[in-house]
């Protein structure tokens, strides 16, 4: 099936309630064997199950945040990380933050993984004209680390 069969069954379901996308709807709207989408889904019970248990977990592991400092000073920083070269290998997997910032090679993955995280943000947003100054805020960094 072909990303535009995709996006016109997205559509039609969106037409169906008002221009809003619901998961619910979409996964409604999937179950049947003759949906377009229905090969995007995994129908048996057990196997979904324990997908949905890891997806929880890595939904943990992305929001533990720990405080660093103490008052008007504290701030929130993620414990754990996936870096890019990790979701590669089998399993992907996670490191504590601490561990990736005294690590140089690690450090510079992190840094790597920031700046596209940063073009996505850039592509995504683009038509906001609002965040014009965040964006050349953002390609001034790139520029400036760049040329160390």
């Amino acid at each position: 099936m072909s990303n535009g069969e995709i996006i016109a069954e997205l559509h039609r379901i969106a037409a169906k309630h008002d221009g809003i996308l619901e998961p619910a709807d979409v996964v409604d709207a999937a179950r049947s064997e003759s949906s377009p989408l229905h090969s995007k889904f995994e129908w048996d019970d057990s196997v979904a199950a324990e997908k949905y248990r890891l997806y929880q977990a890595r939904q943990l592991l992305i929001v533990t945040v720990d405080y660093i400092g103490t008052g008007k000073k504290a701030t929130l920083q993620r414990v754990f990380v996936s870096l890019t070269t990790d979701r590669q290998q089998e399993g992907g997997g996670y490191r504590a933050m601490t561990t990736i910032l005294a690590d140089k090679s690690c450090r510079a993955q992190l840094l790597e993984d920031a700046f596209e995280e940063m073009r996505l943000f850039r592509e995504k947003y683009a038509q906001l004209k609002e965040l014009t100054e965040v964006f050349e805020a953002m390609r001034k960094v790139r520029r400036n680390i760049a040329v160390r």
